[in-house]
């Protein structure tokens, strides 16, 4: 049943981001720009508060708070390290200047992210199922407007809408591999798995903090910091009563 649930919310987590990423390609620009700012404010919530009330209180329930706040603080640093020297940027827009028009790179970065991805769902839920959902949500929050972006990158990179998604599906499916990879491993059985949740945190904590914020700050409209302010905490608010339903 457990091997199951983690292949259902990869999938939800991976393919439905793309999906729900080719839709709003369908809306005006305008449009598309404003309802995407709103959900990258709704994802930083959700990710600080997969982190906080999620990922972090499991590892540290399982494991001693010093090396779990050490792998923490390690994954923070590869992650900056993966950023800064091969460019895996989170994209929020069409035109951005984080990636260069060369829609392979693009689609070999995201394969790798995914691959991660379904990593720490398929461990998370190896811990319990509550956790296994919050996290593949989060997962799902934050995949959403960074699909949307790939997909302009893509398309201004001259592919056509259709192979747009194809490629952007194939390569959220490598998702599915990452979490075989990670239920075959045995993790719990090595006292790994507290340690790779702590990872985990990080990379939420990582994409909240150094993309999705300072994308944030960068919409100076009227009223945003409001709107922004109110989904973030709604955000925060979703993965703290998922954390009180769902614990067992």
């Amino acid at each position: 049943m457990e091997t199951l649930l983690t292949y259902l919310f990869v999938l939800i987590a991976s393919a439905l981001a793309v999906a729900l990423a080719a839709i709003f390609l369908l809306l005006k620009r305008e449009t598309r720009t404003r309802l995407v700012s709103l959900l990258v404010s709704y994802a930083c919530g959700v990710l600080l508060g997969a982190t906080f009330f999620g990922l972090l209180p499991s590892a540290l329930r399982q494991a001693e708070a010093e090396p779990v706040l050490a792998a923490v603080l390690g994954g923070l640093i590869v992650f900056f390290l993966v950023e800064r020297y091969l460019h895996w940027h989170h994209c929020h827009e069409p035109e951005c200047e984080a990636h260069s028009t060369m829609g392979p790179l693009i689609l070999i970065g995201d394969g790798i992210h995914n691959f991660i991805d379904g990593v720490m769902i398929a461990t998370a839920f190896q811990v319990s199922t509550e956790l296994g959902i919050s996290t593949a949500l989060a997962v799902l929050a934050h995949e959403v407007p960074q699909e949307v972006g790939d997909f302009g990158i893509l398309l201004s990179s001259g592919y056509s809408p259709s192979r747009a998604f194809r490629l952007n599906l194939y390569s959220s499916l490598s998702a599915l591999l990452g979490a075989t990879a990670a239920l075959l491993t045995p993790l719990a059985a090595l006292g790994l798995i507290p340690y790779v949740i702590a990872v985990a945190a990080a990379s939420f904590l990582y994409i909240a903090v150094s993309d999705l914020i300072p994308d944030m700050h960068r919409h100076q409209r009227k009223g945003a910091a409001i709107s922004q302010f109110v989904l973030m905490l709604a955000g925060v608010a979703s993965m703290w009563l998922m954390a009180v339903l769902l614990k067992p």
